[in-house]
């Protein structure tokens, strides 16, 4: 009786030498369609793939069509706004803060100065070249002014107007040595002209702000060709010594500076799918190594016998 290791044996290389062709496959080995010699068949399509690799989100700070050098930097001595509202009305009042576009007067009694220059040239200012606030320190004669609201106002020209709220009291705390401070580092604010802070001041009370620029608007720069956008890169000042230190000290290992994070790219791939040959012509196909016309296929592209017979003949021994 025959072995059946001889029977699979001859039925592997029976298969090997009519459709075998992918032992030590590389990209030029050329798979055989079993249609060789007629004028016109039909193959499979294949994929051309297009990669593409472009930067992670991120690489540029968020700011997409500007590289992060085209984007200028606001002068740490130059990014402070200082505003005192007093009120000597004899009773509440309420006190606008910004809002150049609408202008409205204060309230009889109540002041609004800025100590780096004027109230007044700070809203037109603000119409041409807007500036976002981050962080916020708030002095009070009267700390019973911490419990009056502030609204955040921004008021548009065809009417519409949107309050936002927001409460001193969330940055007290029974730790401060002074009930009548608090700073504030989460407290933002876009300023533009139609942008105020609208709060009511007690009879009799003195507030002072002391606002952070975060990032501004300069217009004069497209006189260089520059661009608009300048951000402050400077931590802002707390008054803590050692936070303010932690803020601004760069972690090193012995002295050494750490190495920066290498920029991260995502792979695009596009895929195309693509016809190697159209049916009734007699076109040969893209491959070079494609079986030549009058040409035997074993003579165009010898076979080579897979890895499953040599093993099947390395056991037979």
């Amino acid at each position: 009786m025959r072995d059946y290791d001889d029977e699979l044996m001859d039925y592997q290389s029976d298969a090997e030498d009519r459709y075998d062709d992918y032992d030590d496959y590389d990209e030029d080995d050329n798979f055989d369609t079993g249609f060789e010699g007629v004028d016109s068949y039909y193959e499979d399509d294949y994929i051309e793939e297009e990669i593409e690799y472009v930067p992670a989100y991120g690489q540029y700070n968020g700011y997409d069509g500007y590289s992060a050098t085209s984007i200028g930097r606001i002068d740490p001595n130059d990014r402070t706004l200082t505003v005192v509202v007093r009120n000597t009305s004899g009773a509440d009042a309420e006190a606008i803060v910004f809002g150049g576009n609408e202008n409205a007067p204060q309230p009889a009694g109540v002041t609004v100065t800025v100590e780096e220059s004027s109230h007044n040239e700070v809203r037109e200012e603000s119409k041409a070249n807007p500036f976002k606030i981050a962080g916020m320190k708030m002095s009070v004669s009267n700390p019973l002014q911490f419990d009056n609201v502030m609204k955040i106002t921004r008021r548009t020209a065809t009417g519409s107007t949107t309050v936002r709220v927001y409460q001193p009291r969330n940055a007290t705390s029974p730790q401060n040595f002074t009930q009548q401070l608090i700073d504030d580092h989460n407290f933002e604010m876009d300023v533009t002209g139609q942008d105020s802070l609208r709060f009511v001041v007690k009879d009799g009370a003195t507030v002072v702000f002391t606002f952070t620029m975060r990032a501004r608007a300069n217009m004069g720069n497209l006189l260089r060709g520059h661009n608009v956008a300048e951000l402050s890169s400077a931590p802002r000042t707390t008054g803590l010594p050692q936070l303010d230190l932690l803020r601004t000290k760069v972690p090193t290992a012995f002295g050494i500076k750490p190495n920066a994070a290498k920029p991260m790219v995502r792979k695009v791939v596009r895929r195309t799918p693509v016809k190697k040959l159209v049916p009734g012509t007699n076109a040969a196909p893209a491959n070079p190594q494609a079986p030549i016309a009058g040409v035997p296929p074993q003579a165009a592209a010898p076979k080579r016998k897979g890895k499953m017979g040599n093993f099947l003949r390395r056991r037979k021994r």
